[in-house]
């Protein structure tokens, strides 16, 4: 059965014919047969290299050999427990070695999940109930931070089904803006809890911090009790060893991790200094459980995934991230295209727009209607990116020299269109 016979019989099961709603474009999905390194098939028999990959896990491409072995040993001798686990204590202990704000991990079961929990905590340490959020950034699917994480007025719930009741202590600014930082907290430094922040915006395409606006945001949550959360459930275990935290010096209270930590299976993780750490039930009173909290086949390929990634994977990702955005701006600069080409380490994307991109609404100044086209060009020359200019795309250990240059060829097509 072909993409489109696929696509038109799943809408009449699942809701808009997908089960997450960026997979959704037009005219329709291909849906995926197999894939295998940095290349995925459809079911129409067409092969794309693969940028999506999952939407960021497979660092080490799709269906890594080690991974898929440790999986597949420990399924023959079961999937759940509902008891702990040894590979729970490794898998928590290479996470703190690597991870510098770590002292001790609950793992739970996605991004979602963690940033949740993480949000809870902050609320219980300080007894405050305000968070700030940065629009534009995304931490997931439930109530509190569903404002303002792509779409949605400012300050009012993104979804139907969120009250206002429950949104009405995110607070919402611009990201890179110290000023708005400053204002806020001035004005309302006894009634904050938390500041989370994705460290590298991913979730609207790639926005960098600026100089030293971490190092900032770190200050001023020390000097008013306020928990600095990372989310680093992109930018974990993939920019450096000890992610976003490591690369730029910074050390949050808090960190959540997801998609690269469960090796291309679901996992999310909450971590951070141990005074906080250590109030999560049973060990204290702030409630966080799971019926597949700490999953065995999650926690396994987490520990085949982690013990892969070497000096020689961060190098690599350095040097293939930095090969393919100069190829894409040498073709824009030879089209005398004035658009952006952003990333870092194996991370980039283009906006549509001459504008610098540094914030939500700067991002929204880009052409969407032309990133579609992109996006569509791209996919009929066997190059597979996300379907939506607010996302990333990542480049996997996978992806080798020749994959990237048929990719430059794709992209010179695309851009013409």
């Amino acid at each position: 059965m072909k993409s489109e016979e696929l696509f038109k019989e799943a809408q009449n099961y699942l809701p808009g014919g997908v089960d997450s709603p960026v997979r959704a474009y037009k005219p329709y999905p291909f849906f995926a047969k197999e894939a295998k390194g940095s290349k995925i098939i459809d079911v129409d028999g067409n092969s794309y290299i693969d940028y999506c990959l999952a939407y960021g896990p497979l660092v080490l491409g799709h269906a890594n050999e080690k991974i898929m072995g440790k999986v597949a040993e420990q399924l023959k001798i079961g999937s759940a427990y509902g008891v702990p686990t040894e590979n729970e204590i490794k898998l928590a202990k290479l996470v703190i070695k690597k991870v510098p704000c770590a002292d001790m991990v609950r793992f739970v079961n996605s991004g979602t999940e963690a940033t949740m929990s993480a949000i809870r905590l902050a609320r219980a340490a300080t007894g405050k109930k305000k968070i700030i959020k940065f629009e534009g950034s995304y931490h997931g699917a439930h109530d509190y931070v569903l404002v303002k994480s792509g779409s949605g007025a400012a300050g009012l719930p993104d979804s139907p089904g969120v009250p206002e009741d429950t949104t009405k202590n995110t607070v919402l600014i611009p990201f890179n803006d110290k000023e708005a930082v400053v204002d806020l907290i001035e004005r309302e430094k006894n009634d904050i809890a938390a500041i989370i922040v994705e460290p590298i915006m991913g979730n609207v395409g790639f926005i960098p911090p600026k100089e030293d606006y971490l190092k900032f945001l770190r200050q001023i949550t020390g000097q008013n009790n306020i928990i600095l959360i990372f989310d680093e459930v992109i930018t974990g275990f993939r920019i450096a060893e000890g992610g976003a935290q490591e690369y730029f010096g910074v050390t949050p209270d808090l960190v959540t991790f997801g998609k690269i930590l469960g090796g291309g299976f679901p996992i999310g993780a909450l971590a951070g200094k141990k005074e906080f750490m250590e109030m999560i039930a049973p060990a204290g009173t702030v409630y966080q459980a799971g019926t597949f909290n700490g999953n065995p086949v999650s926690i396994t390929a987490g520990l085949a995934m982690l013990n892969q990634l070497n000096d020689d994977f961060y190098a690599e990702s350095k040097r293939k991230g930095k090969m393919i955005r100069t190829g894409i701006q040498d073709i824009l600069s030879d089209n005398n295209l004035n658009f952006k080409i952003v990333g870092l380490s194996s991370m980039f994307q283009l906006y549509f727009t001459d504008k610098e991109v540094y914030d939500y609404d700067t991002a929204k100044s880009a052409d969407t209607e032309k990133f579609n086209q992109y996006f569509q060009t791209l996919l009929k020359n066997g190059v597979f990116i996300p379907p939506s200019q607010f996302e990333c795309c990542f480049i996997s250990s996978m992806h080798d020299n020749e994959d990237i240059q048929k990719t430059l060829e794709a992209v010179e097509k695309a851009i013409k269109v």
